[in-house]
């Protein structure tokens, strides 16, 4: 079964390494200011030509109040008003990429994060839903997946009912942790009954999906306490799970410089809550999809994955990989073909830029046949846990073993130690590697040892 998973201690302690998370290869680090404008008006031409569907992403950078755990990029305040130039500048980007594409490419996806998305006013929703559906081919009958990130704290019901009527049908909702010791350390103070309302109400709504993010190795956490957080989330019953390891990052990311690292668990204790945590889930009938994400048999995911359909891109697992993902709004990152691009991650020079009618564009990467080959094996590995050498080799035109001889030793090595299956003919990874396939993508990753591991998450 795609879904069993063997703990074998001794050797996540061996294969737990920094590294990529893998929503892209090759990934973030690697973009550089010599891709500009001029590239993403190329690759929106060549998307036109082709014809390809669309996955719209759109930035939302706003949140009233700080989590000192956060790493995404983010602007904190209280004034609601700021959010108004940020749209004219969001609305003005969304008219200049569009007139580039064909108006018969639909957007089978669109997801708002941020940031807090409804930290907009119902009014600015509305506003900025229209200027979508105006210069974008969106779906109106339901059958898009239409998602957006929810703070409960910052949602009630006439907010779904209203995210409801705009279109969207999937929503995923920040929890993290319910014990109140760890939502203190932390600067997030949200109820159960604050979560299970905004719940309540997408089911009501007959909102698709529902997906719950929580994180464990945060300060105050232990394994008992976040065990009885595990067993309320799954008596919520969501739909998908993400269950992701807190990186204490404190020289990157300023919030983090206000936790008290010594009230962080041991990494002993963070295996332990990870482990229980996968015992929990699995009793429940959720099955591991892969890379902290867990999902219902039913759910779309472990359906993709069944079928050797499901597909990884900076939105996470999708089953949209097939399309061209256009982002949107301070720092969103597009995948259009072989190009990825960045808009600027300071909020000054974004709006600047479209002030001037020119677009947010400041960094990106063009892949070129190994990146493209790479990322094939690395898509294999990290969405079915199974790489079949036969259809690298008739894609790409190569001969595996000799394309990757230099690697071989390593694969051998992952091989006696129980990670993987390893012949002539495919790679597979066992139940032991499954929470460790990141490690197992890292072999082929021809970027990583020039990177400074220290910029990347461990493994577990």
């Amino acid at each position: 079964m795609l879904d069993a998973i063997r703990w074998d201690t001794d050797l996540i302690r061996r294969y737990d390494l920094a590294g990529p998370r893998y929503t892209s290869y090759p990934t973030a680090v690697q973009f550089n200011s010599q891709v500009g404008t001029f590239d993403l008006l190329h690759a929106l031409r060549d998307s036109r030509k082709a014809r390809r569907p669309l996955s719209l992403y759109v930035h939302v950078p706003f949140c009233a109040n700080i989590c000192y755990y956060c790493a995404c990029n983010k602007v904190i305040t209280k004034d609601r008003g700021r959010a108004q130039p940020y749209l004219q500048r969001l609305e003005q980007e969304i008219q200049l990429v569009a007139c580039h594409l064909d108006p018969n490419q639909k957007v089978e996806q669109l997801h708002f994060g941020g940031g807090t998305p409804t930290f907009l006013s119902h009014d600015e929703l509305r506003q900025l839903m229209a200027q979508l559906r105006k210069h974008f081919n969106l779906l109106d009958d339901d059958s898009g997946d239409y998602g957006i990130e929810i703070d409960p704290r910052e949602a009630d019901w006439s907010t779904m009912g209203l995210l409801r009527e705009l279109g969207f049908n999937r929503v995923s909702i920040g929890l993290q942790d319910l014990d109140p010791a760890v939502q203190r350390a932390v600067n997030r103070l949200q109820s159960l009954e604050e979560t299970r309302a905004v719940i309540d109400a997408a089911r009501t709504l007959q909102f698709r999906s529902i997906n719950i993010d929580l994180i464990y190795g945060l300060p105050k956490q232990t394994a008992d306490n976040f065990a009885r957080t595990v067993e309320e989330v799954i008596s919520l019953q969501p739909d998908r799970l993400s269950v992701f390891n807190y990186a204490h990052l404190p020289e990157r990311f300023m919030p983090q410089r206000r936790i008290n690292s010594d009230d962080l668990p041991a990494p002993a204790e963070k295996l332990k809550m990870l482990e229980r945590t996968i015992e929990q889930l699995t009793a429940a009938g959720y099955r591991y999809i892969g890379m902290d994400h867990f999902a219902l048999p039913d759910d779309e995911l472990a359906i993709a994955q069944e079928e050797s359909t499901l597909q990884r891109n900076f939105q996470g697992y999708t089953t949209h990989g097939h399309c061209d993902l256009i982002g949107l709004g301070v720092s969103a990152i597009s995948q259009i073909g072989d190009l990825y691009c960045q808009n600027s991650s300071d909020l000054n020079e974004y709006q600047n830029a479209l002030a001037n009618s020119q677009l947010g564009t400041s960094r990106g990467l063009l892949c070129n046949q190994d990146d493209r080959l790479r990322r094939a094996v690395i898509q294999q590995l990290i969405c079915g846990f199974r790489l079949e050498f036969a259809t690298v080799e008739q894609d790409f035109n190569i001969d595996f073993r000799g394309y990757f001889a230099g690697l071989w030793p390593q694969l051998q090595a992952m091989a006696e130690d129980g990670l993987i299956e390893l012949d002539r003919e495919k790679i597979l990874v066992l139940p032991a590697g499954r929470l460790l396939v990141r490690s197992v993508c890292m072999v082929f990753d021809a970027y990583l040892e020039q990177q400074n591991r220290q910029r990347f998450s461990r493994v577990i």
